[in-house]
């Protein structure tokens, strides 16, 4: 069966507007997308840190993270202080005889009682290195110059 061939180049010209529309449209929907989305996580302020050396954290490593109101997260869950050490001499064995380092980001108003509690364990469970983790100070905004100073 043989159908009638009816389609021409369009030669005519093409009309902004509805292209336009289209553009809008989708960056609105990138907009909202972007806001009504939250990103999972824990609020953890860390310390600002003035005039401390920086240490390699040497692999393979452990995350623990604490937050002001002292829970404890390891692993991406909320861990209780009771099984602490079971999961991190679990976690240890895991790496087979190579004793991983330990990375620990606290909140700034952390319990300091806490955060030792933790390091004793890991040394226990057989964690070589303990990393405190904390924020750079920024760089002071440059000095403003009077006209005087000129």
């Amino acid at each position: 069966m043989k159908f009638p061939r009816n389609a021409k180049i369009f030669r005519g010209q093409l009309e902004v507007a509805p292209f336009a529309s289209v553009f809008f449209l989708l960056t609105i929907f990138m907009v909202f997308s972007s806001l009504l989305v939250s990103s999972p996580g824990v609020q953890i302020e860390l310390p600002e840190l003035a005039g401390t050396e920086t240490t390699q954290i040497t692999l393979p490593k452990l995350d623990i993270a604490v937050n002001a109101d002292g829970k404890i997260f390891f692993e991406s869950q909320i861990v209780p202080t009771e099984t602490l050490p079971e999961r991190l001499a679990f976690a240890v064995s895991r790496f087979e005889g190579k004793a991983p380092s330990l990375v620990l980001q606290a909140d700034k108003n952390a319990d300091l009682e806490t955060l030792l509690q933790i390091c004793r364990t890991a040394v226990e469970v057989g964690v070589k290195q303990t990393v405190w983790i904390g924020r750079d100070k920024p760089f002071p905004p440059p000095a403003e110059t009077t006209p005087a100073q000129e």
